[in-house]
């Protein structure tokens, strides 16, 4: 089974930093981190190591002009029932 969850949205840099430091402080906090997106809020169990990618695109267009992205992907299998027992 597949679920994925998106929201997209125009922030100020102010906010967008606050949205970042919220993940943030989710993933240290604890066994359990809720992230929220759009109108829901979805439990996930990262372990102690999460594989971690950055990934920045410059593009200059004569078009468009030009644009900046910058991608966050974290990745992880979350502990089984039995793993977390002990």
């Amino acid at each position: 089974m597949v679920e994925k969850t998106r929201s997209a949205d125009e922030l100020s840099r102010d906010e967008a930093a606050e949205h970042l430091r919220a993940l943030a402080d989710e993933l240290e906090d604890g066994d359990q981190a809720t992230i929220r997106t759009g109108n829901k809020a979805v439990d996930l169990r990262p372990p102690e190591s999460i594989a971690y990618e950055v990934g920045i695109i410059e593009r200059s267009s004569l078009l468009r002009g030009q644009r900046e992205t910058v991608t966050l992907k974290m990745g992880w299998k979350p502990p089984s029932v039995s793993e977390e027992a002990e």
